[in-house]
Formats: structure tokens, sequence, C-alpha cells
């Protein structure tokens, strides 16, 4: 807003009855609760590096007027503009000042409807927002894991919810398998933990995973002096044998859970604690599992402890990046 459009505002205000004045106070009020703390977060720098342009990264920027309460810049490079917006996944969404009380349903695992209804949006609105929101929470993984690393998979029924075209025929939503045991009705979730709690999980597909499977997912990201721990799975074996790792085994089959510090209830009581609090979702579509996995790891690791550390999530601010 321009300087004379602004003051032409401030003289309006005298003309103002007590009841539109208390209506304007309260409209502030909102606004200085919901949206500049939005605001705040978004300008926020994403780490100690100086920011440069999404488009082309130069770093010779100017600044270029205010567009919806957000800072633009002008690349003297490339000559684009863009705003702290660009290139994340929350560019061109609407309700910024309900951006953090979504959020906080994010820290609380509260499902689509009661979120809805808190903040007054209508559920397709949830909806679109959660996988919005998590398409870059789902980012914060660590890049190495080291030291003794417990490894499991864990599976889960697949779901088909919303594909219109099904090999199968269709089941409630959260239902049981069609076949006992293991199947290709059921998605198998790959997750390795370190003793230190750094976790990373894969949706290896469905049924059993195979020895190439699981050298795709940990093969990069387990460091070569890294011991690798799990039950007596052979394709575990297999693929340390091929990467040149060293492999424990635990014997589960014949009673054997602990030997010294050679175990996976590491890993098992995370499966469990993952179980526990997908349960109240009623099944996801398989789809979007990886959102979920995601988030149930920022959660896990503390990462998602607050409103704010959530929509930094969301724009790309991790917590071990260092934001000055």
């Amino acid at each position: 807003m321009n300087a004379k459009t602004f003051n032409g505002l401030l003289k309006q205000v005298a003309r103002l009855t007590l009841h539109q004045r208390e209506l304007l106070r309260k409209r502030l009020d909102t606004l200085d609760g919901g949206e500049q703390k939005v605001l705040a977060v978004i300008e926020s720098p994403r780490s100690e590096h100086p920011r440069s342009c999404p488009h082309c990264h130069g770093t010779e920027l100017d600044r270029h007027g205010q567009v919806s309460g957000l800072q633009r810049y002008r690349c003297q490079t490339c000559h684009r503009t863009f705003n702290a917006l660009t290139g994340t996944t929350l560019a061109r969404l609407r309700k910024k000042d309900k951006w953090l009380g979504f959020s906080a349903a994010l820290v609380a695992s509260q499902p689509l409807r009661p979120a809805a209804a808190a903040l007054q949006v209508h559920r397709n609105t949830t909806l679109r927002w959660r996988h919005r929101f998590l398409n870059s929470v789902k980012a914060d993984r660590p890049t190495t894991l080291q030291g003794i690393t417990e490894a499991d998979e864990t599976y889960f029924l697949e779901s088909r919810k919303g594909c219109r075209k099904l090999e199968r025929p269709a089941r409630r939503r959260g239902g049981k398998a069609g076949k006992p045991g293991l199947s290709n009705e059921q998605v198998c979730v790959l997750v390795a933990r370190e003793r230190t709690g750094q976790t990373l999980d894969w949706v290896m597909g469905r049924g059993q995973m195979s020895k190439a499977e699981l050298a795709s997912a940990l093969q990069s990201v387990l460091a070569k002096d890294a011991l690798l721990v799990s039950d007596g799975n052979p394709t575990y074996r297999g693929f340390a044998q091929d990467a040149h790792l060293a492999h424990e085994a635990v014997n589960l089959s014949a009673g054997v859970r602990v030997n010294g510090a050679i175990h996976v209830q590491n890993v098992n009581a995370y499966h469990g604690r993952l179980k526990h609090w997908i349960q109240r979702f009623h099944g996801v579509a398989t789809g979007y599992l990886d959102n979920y996995l995601g988030w149930f790891r920022a959660l896990d690791n503390h990462h998602a402890a607050s409103a704010e550390a959530v929509l930094a999530m969301t724009l790309g601010k991790f917590p071990h990046l260092t934001v000055t």
C-alpha cells in the first residue's frame, strides 16, 4: 500500500462508529496474532548463506516492492522476481493466517475433519494442505547412518483409496487382507535406526523385500564402519556380504531377542509407535504412505515440536541447518 492510500485510510478512521472501531481492532489483533507470525517465519532466512534467486541461484538481488505482506525481490542476473515462498510447496497457497493453526493440527496429529472445523475451512482444503505441508516435512532425513544400526521391515495393508480402476474387489478402508500371512496385499516398509535415534524409512513395495530392493535403500546411507543388526532374515545377510558391511543377526525364531548389544528392540519399538499412531487415520492411501512416514518421523525425533517448527520445515528450513 502506498503512502497516499494509507494516509487516506487514517483520515477515515475518525469517522468510524464505536462498533466499527471495535471490529477494526479485533481484525488487527487477528492479523498480529496469526498472519504476522506466519510472515515472520516465512521471511526468516533458510540458512547462514545469503538469500539467493530460486530461478538461477544468483545472490545479487534488489528489493522490488511487496506483495501480500511479503518482500519481493528482483534478481540482477536473470531479471526475474520472487519472494520467500517461490519454489516452495506453499507457493500460491491462500489463507496464510491459518497456516500456523494447521501446523499446530499436524503437531497434534489431528484428523482432517476436526482440523477443518477448528480452522473453519472445508475438509478438502485440509487434505490438500496436509500433503502440501508433508511433501516438504518428509525431506528432513539424515544422510548417513553410523555405528550400530538396526534394520527391520514392517507391513501395512495396501490401500488404493481414490483409485477408480481396481484389480480386486473394493473393501472398507482399514479392513483386513483376504489372504493370511504376508502377501502382495501388503506393502513393505523398511526402517533403519541408529542407537542415537537417527531414523530412515522407505516404502519398498508390495510383498516381501528382495535383496536388490534392500541394497537400493541402505547401501548409499550406511557408513562403511557401521554395524548392521537385523533379525534372521537371510536377505540382510546376503546384502551385507555383497556390500562388505559388518552384520549381526538375532535369531528371534529360537527365542533369542537380546545378545548383549545385539538386538533389534530399538527399531521394533519404533514400529510399534508408528503402527499405534497411524491407526487414528483408519487406513491411509499407499500413494501417500511416504508422507505419513515422514510426518511420524518428524514427531518422533521432536523436530516437529511446535507449529512454527512445522511451518519452517514446510519451507525447507530444517533443524540441522543453522538459521541466522
